[in-house]
């Protein structure tokens, strides 16, 4: 396994780790000009980057990909443009563990699939076996479950005090 593809595709994933059981951390680092969700996804977008970047020299692209990418690649991503729909940038960013009051969404697919984004992610991860080797969707995979873990048990008292 290329180390520099793992550290790579687990990049992410302490830094999650870090807003979700240090939010005020966060909060206090972004300030009160900046907002702590805004600045978490433009670092979530960089990071997501450098995950796809390290496994450029570990994978193979071949074209057409086999039947089972359209509809993994397709419901996966629709799960994650639907979660984003319904909570935005700030609940889909940790809002809530920064003080923000973020509506409970309960419309598809939440209430009928536990953490849709993550399932989503997974999802598509699977439909690119045929270009990236398993170890690398495995441990990206193993980071997703990691952080649906961690979020799994929030204790209200680490939530960030809202911004005054």
């Amino acid at each position: 396994m290329g180390i520099a593809a793992a550290i790579g595709v687990l990049l992410p994933f302490p830094f999650y780790y870090c807003l979700w059981t240090y939010p005020q951390t966060w909060v206090d680092l972004c300030g009160k000009v900046r907002d702590p969700s805004k600045v978490m996804a433009n670092v979530s977008h960089l990071l997501k980057l450098i995950q796809f970047l390290s496994l450029f020299p570990v994978s193979t692209l071949s074209w057409p990909p086999p039947l089972y990418f359209w509809p993994l690649i397709a419901f996966g991503q629709f799960l994650n443009f639907r979660v984003y729909q319904l909570l935005g940038e700030s609940g889909t960013y940790y809002g809530v563990r920064f003080g923000k009051n973020i509506p409970w969404a309960t419309e598809f697919p939440f209430g009928v699939i536990q953490d849709p984004q993550y399932v989503g992610s997974i999802m598509s991860l699977f439909a690119c076996l045929s270009w990236v080797p398993f170890q690398y969707i495995l441990l990206w995979t193993m980071g997703y479950v990691f952080m649906i873990q961690v979020e799994s048990k929030e204790d209200p008292t680490t939530r960030a005090k809202p911004p005054s």
